[in-house]
Order: structure tokens, then C-alpha cells, then sequence
């Protein structure tokens, strides 16, 4: 895919933009949403920027993506760019887009590099950056073909609104219109949208945590600091309409009927317990272990029903970690969890949600138990800023 002309100038030149990537996108952002300011409403997070979450997350992609064409020129990084090309999709980003992006991406690195950039060197970047923005748009072109709808924003009516524990509550929804409902596949996430006090429009991205096609129910923690779940938390109530997008995500329960190993911490037990309520739900003879592990027992979002469906299957067990045990569950094991003595079959499927170091620490320990890291797959909630591949 990369030509033989632009190799050896990507690969002599990477060192150096990669090391000045972090600094340039934040310029690159300032530049195109002072052109651009309606990118702001309901694309991009300002809450985001501001934490620079979203400028982190841009730079490694880039990075993760020239370095593999080096490594790599005739193939493309396709795990990677799935998941970007998910996430991009539920926000509804169009191809007319990517030019605005390439405008003012290179206007920065031409101003931060403008010592040592020249024309050759703008051109092989030019060609890795078409090369990942013409993948892209064509994976969103197939994604947006294969919803039963051309909409990006749908009308779901809230129909229950249940704090679980503190601070985190569930979502239950119906159609509020008649817009064709795309079936959504366990593990999944849909984009919801909402209208801040200020006038401006933003959008998370919440795993869908109830049954699978149809119906939708998410499950949201309160972030005092952000901008989308104090409005559902204080705001949205039962009654109410909100914007929900289509749904998507690449991480999804596979088919199959090798071992199923859910592992997760805190919150991040949201796309796991879609995946357990679906191997519950068609009565799977499949081996599955669910690993959690959380604050004390009170604080496991979705405790109720998740040991719910690992009661309807035939071969599951649940291992879980509290830092607090208090007592409250004899079974728990304290503490911070680690795969060290839990079994780790060869042909399992891991998936993992929940903080970052938590997920870096898990799946190493996989891979050092000998589970090939094809078979190990993650959710990370917000922008990716670790691509494992």
C-alpha cells in the first residue's frame, strides 16, 4: 500500500514526528474548530480536548498506523482501523470531513516542523495520511450501508431510569418514532446525545447492556467532570426523548463453542454483562468464566443481573476481586485481580473493559499464560489512547 517512493522518508522521518505528533495535534485541533466551530456540536468532545484524551488518541493512531505500513507497506492495520471506524460512524462523520481534518493537520505539522520539513517529506506524509483516511472512509461506507436506517440520530423514549448503585443508573428505552431499528449484537455500543445548557450538543458512547436486536438499555456512571452523563443522570427523565445512534463496536460476543472468559473492573462490566445476558439467553453449553472486580461488593454496577444469567448456564463460574471485601461476600478474593492461578485455555476468548492499566495488566498476564493475543479483545470507553492491535 505504501509506495517504495515514500517508505524510506516515513521510516527516516517517523522518529521525529512521532515525537512531535502530541504537540502538533493540539495545534491542529485549535486551528480547525476555530475555522471549524461546528465540529464541536455533537462530533468532537470538548470534554476531550480539554483533558487531551482526544489529541492523545489521534497522535497514536497516526503513529500506530505509519509504523505499520513500514513494517508492513502492502497490508493495513484492520483491528485497528475497525475500531476507529466504529466509533467515527456513531457520531454519523462524513467523508467530506477528512479533507477538512487533512487541511488543518498539515498546516500544523508545516508550522511545527517548519525547520526540517520539505516538500518530499509533506508528500510521504500526505500519502499515509490518504492511505488511513481512504481506509477509514471505506469501512464507514459499508458500516452506514449495513443499518436499516440512513439516520444518524434516532427519537428513543425513556421508559425506566434505575440508579444500580451509587451514582450509576440504567437506561431503558423505546422507539419514539418510526425509524426501522437496526438489531444490535452483544457487546455493542450506541452514541447518545444530548443537549448541554449552553446550546452545544455532545455525545458518549454507552455499551448497550440489555438483550440483544432490538431493545435498548445502557448503563451510564456519573462523571462529575463530564458533560453528557450529568445531563442523563440530573436532567433526563423518565418520559423524556433523547438521541440515540445506531449500533456499533467491533467488540462482540464470536460465535463458536470454545471458552468465553469476561473480564472486567468497575464499570467497564457494561459490554461483558451484554455479552453473559446472550450466551444466557440461547442456553450456551459453552465453558464461561466471569472475572470482576470493583471497590466493595455494593459497588458492582450490574452485580443483580449478571449472577443472574451465570445461574441459566450450564458451565460458568464467577471469580471476583474487591479492594474492600467488609465481609459482605465470603466468596470474594481481595484485592486487585490477577489471572495467577485462574485457568487460561489455549482456544478462549478474552474480553476485557475497564481501566487502562487494569486491561494492560490482564492481558499480559493472558499472553503470558500462553492465550494468543488474537484471541484477546478490548473495549476502552472515551478515546483509544491504547492500540493494542
Amino acid at each position: 500500500m505504501l509506495s517504495d517512493k515514500s517508505r524510506p522518508v516515513i521510516e527516516a522521518t517517523l522518529p521525529l514526528v512521532g515525537s512531535r505528533i502530541g504537540e502538533i495535534t493540539p495545534v491542529f485541533y485549535g486551528k480547525m474548530f476555530a475555522a471549524h466551530p461546528e465540529l464541536l456540536d455533537g462530533i468532537f468532545s470538548s470534554a476531550n480536548q480539554r483533558t487531551g484524551e482526544q489529541p492523545q488518541a489521534l497522535a497514536g493512531s497516526i503513529a500506530v498506523f505509519a509504523t505499520h505500513l513500514i513494517a508492513n507497506p502492502d497490508t493495513l492495520p484492520e483491528r485497528a482501523l475497525a475500531r476507529i471506524a466504529h466509533k467515527h460512524t456513531s457520531l454519523g462523520i462524513t467523508p467530506e470531513q477528512y479533507d477538512i481534518v487533512y487541511q488543518y493537520l498539515f498546516e500544523a505539522i508545516a508550522e511545527d516542523l517548519a525547520d526540517v520539513i520539505t516538500a518530499e517529506i509533506a508528500e510521504a506524509w500526505t500519502e499515509v495520511y490518504w492511505l488511513m483516511a481512504n481506509a477509514l472512509i471505506a469501512l464507514e461506507r459499508d458500516l452506514y450501508a449495513t443499518q436499516a436506517n440512513d439516520v444518524i440520530w434516532a427519537p428513543w423514549r425513556v421508559t425506566a431510569k434505575t440508579e444500580v448503585t451509587p451514582g450509576v443508573v440504567s437506561f431503558d428505552l423505546e422507539p419514539a418514532d418510526d425509524t426501522p431499528i437496526t438489531p444490535a449484537t452483544a457487546g455493542q455500543y450506541v452514541s447518545v446525545k444530548v443537549k448541554l445548557a449552553s446550546g452545544l450538543h455532545q455525545a458518549r458512547q454507552y455499551s448497550l447492556t440489555g438483550d440483544e436486536g432490538v431493545s435498548r438499555a445502557f448503563t451510564s456512571k456519573i462523571d462529575e467532570g463530564g458533560e453528557v452523563s450529568p445531563v442523563l443522570h440530573n436532567e433526563v427523565q423518565v418520559g423524556d426523548t433523547i438521541q440515540v445512534s445506531n449500533p456499533y463496536g467491533e467488540v462482540v460476543l464470536t460465535e463458536g463453542t470454545g471458552p468465553v472468559i469476561l473480564a472486567s473492573a468497575g464499570i467497564g462490566c457494561t459490554p461483558n454483562a451484554s455479552m453473559l445476558r446472550a450466551l444466557a439467553a440461547g442456553n450456551s453449553t459453552r465453558e464461561v468464566r466471569v472475572l470482576h472486580a470493583d471497590n466493595n461488593a455494593a459497588s458492582w454496577a450490574l452485580a443483580d443481573q449478571m449472577r443472574a444469567d451465570l445461574a441459566r448456564l450450564q458451565n460458568a463460574d464467577l471469580q471476583l476481586w474487591l479492594e474492600k471485601t467488609d465481609g459482605a461476600d465470603a466468596a470474594a478474593r481481595p484485592g486487585f485481580m490477577s489471572l495467577d492461578g485462574i485457568p487460561v485455555p489455549a482456544d478462549a476468548e478474552l474480553y476485557l473493559c475497564g481501566p487502562l492499566p487494569f486491561m494492560k495488566k490482564i492481558r499480559n498476564e493472558a499472553i503470558e499464560a500462553g492465550l494468543p493475543a488474537t484471541q484477546i479483545h478490548y473495549e476502552i470507553f472515551g478515546p483509544d489512547v491504547w492500540i493494542a492491535g
